[in-house]
């Protein structure tokens, strides 16, 4: 279980125009890591370097998000929509409506966890048996999870409950610690918490004893040596996949470490480690851009990004990442009395400077528009001409449970001492585990298979994905695509939290063996 008594909570958010700010620069961020990683994606560090040098910049000549970005807008509307009160039921229904019930882009539902649980929504499995595919351990709800930590700013265990919730409908075990440790990250940094208290709230709410944590205090511990000390703690060598949670989320937090919260060096740092480098940058830009302010995205980054194009999810087209930013900021505060709302539109109150008209020395060099309706049009999304402000409908004010809570000086106090100790704390359980951890020699174990690779010997961490036999005589073993190594954690000697599979074998005799 996750230890809780060292950790911080994160302050509170301090102010209305602070928080807007930090929303905005969260999901921007998200959509700007996303476009200036997906060029990499899948490559190691030595084949960027021989294609592009060092990237410091976008490579793309139409540079946008990907499915990280259409995923995340997906997220965000669905949470803008019922907040708090987010259910499971909510989850599946918004998958039907929004993707499995319609047609699909090109990239058809995009990572391998979304086309699992497409498959499984589409032949009648329901929440929670969507999500027990192939690729429930991957980064896919980690790349979704930064709109619950803006909408729960200041709040890291609300912000994972809600991720915990949007992932059930996808995910399982270190897929779900991924987008948890993301949500609780974001959350904190949303209300102002410093580097460390960012990366030990996203501890916080993960077991300490997962492959997730492992490799969250791997990567912090070598933080500060830089890009290529935390590639070498974390990344499987020799493992095909690339999008694994816990992996990729380490990743993550390690490039937003090394670069002590700063939004270039984050992106950068994240994109030319490769391996899934758009989620990866994805996620380091949101945490850097909520804790930095969407003022510290480079302004020529940020007008390149314009509304979602809809090439992954249809129903996502024209939506941009800062309405939904705006949407989450002002559906996670109580709105004004009735007599103020008319058919739809807020009044603007001195009393609720959240609700005034953007302000245009404020606002990101990016191509504004205005909020659209929560609930996204299959065809032709809903457009408002003017950029007032508008609350769409389903944000309807929140339970007071749901709600941020205020803080007083004394807890904001208590929090940053506290923050010294849970770094302590941090620093101490990766020096554990450090020591427990073989070295990266390319030695076999004692006691471990041994498994030829391309040397003749494989590194103690790779393992080859497990083959499915079908009995009978003369039948041929094949691999199964996307199923983890049965023990690629090279930090507690344990095999990641993934399930079985649960799809059908392809005949009635057909069954799966570990090699």
């Amino acid at each position: 279980m996750a230890s809780t008594a060292c950790i911080p909570p994160a302050p509170a958010p301090q102010d209305a125009v602070g928080l807007r700010d930090r929303a905005r620069g969260a999901l921007l961020g998200l959509a700007v890591g996303d476009a200036l990683g997906a060029p990499a994606e899948n490559m190691k560090p030595s084949e960027i370097r021989a294609r592009w040098g060092r990237i410091t910049g976008y490579v793309a000549d139409r540079p946008a998000g990907t499915d990280d970005t259409e995923y995340a807008i997906f997220s965000g509307l669905l949470l803008a929509r019922h907040g708090g009160a987010l259910t499971q039921a909510h989850v599946e229904a918004a998958w039907h409506e929004w993707i499995a019930d319609r047609e699909e882009g090109p990239f058809r539902g995009a990572g391998f966890s979304e086309r699992g649980t497409l498959e499984n929504l589409r032949r009648g499995l329901a929440a929670p048996i969507s999500a027990q595919h192939r690729h429930a351990w991957s980064d896919g709800l980690a790349m979704r999870a930064a709109p619950h930590g803006v909408f729960a700013a200041g709040r890291p265990a609300e912000a994972a409950r809600l991720a915990a919730i949007d992932g059930s409908v996808s995910h399982e075990g270190e897929g779900i610690y991924g987008g948890q440790a993301v949500a609780a990250g974001v959350a904190a940094a949303m209300a102002g918490a410093s580097t460390v208290a960012v990366v030990a709230s996203a501890l916080a709410v993960v077991p300490d004893d997962s492959w997730t944590a492992r490799c969250l205090r791997r990567a912090l511990t070598a933080a500060h040596r830089g890009e290529r000390a935390v590639r070498s703690a974390v990344v499987i060598g020799g493992y095909p996949w690339t999008d694994l949670a816990p992996e990729a989320v380490a990743l993550a937090f390690g490039a937003y470490a090394a670069a002590d919260g700063d939004f270039a060096d984050s992106v950068l740092t994240a994109v030319n480690m490769g391996r899934d480098a758009d989620t990866t940058a994805a996620v380091a830009g949101a945490l850097a851009g909520a804790t930095r302010g969407v003022h510290a995205i480079p302004a020529d980054w940020a007008g390149a990004i314009g509304p979602a194009r809809g090439s992954c999810l249809p129903t996502m087209a024209g939506h941009h990442v800062l309405e939904v930013a705006d949407l989450l900021t002002r559906s996670s505060r109580p709105a004004p009395p009735a007599s103020e709302r008319v058919q739809g539109t807020t009044k603007r109150s001195p009393r609720n400077p959240d609700r005034s008209p953007p302000d245009p020395e404020r606002t990101p060099p990016t191509t504004e528009t205005a909020p659209p309706d929560t609930e996204p049009a299959p065809r032709t999304p809903t457009r408002v001409a003017s950029d007032q402000d508008r609350v769409p409908p389903g944000t309807d004010p929140l339970p007071r449970a749901a709600r941020p809570a205020s803080s007083t000086e004394a807890e904001t106090s208590a929090a940053a001492a506290a923050a010294a100790a849970a770094a302590a704390a941090a620093a101490a359980a990766a020096a554990a585990d450090a020591e427990r951890a073989p070295r990266n020699t390319g030695r076999v174990p004692r006691g471990a298979p041994w498994v030829p690779g391309a040397a003749g010997r494989a590194p103690a961490e790779v393992a080859e994905p497990p083959v499915r036999v079908t009995r009978g005589p003369g039948a041929a073993a094949r691999p199964v695509p996307g199923r983890p190594p049965a023990d690629t954690d090279p930090g507690g000697g344990r095999p990641p939290s993934a399930p079985a599979a649960h799809a059908p074998a392809p005949d009635a005799h057909a069954a799966e063996v570990a090699p």
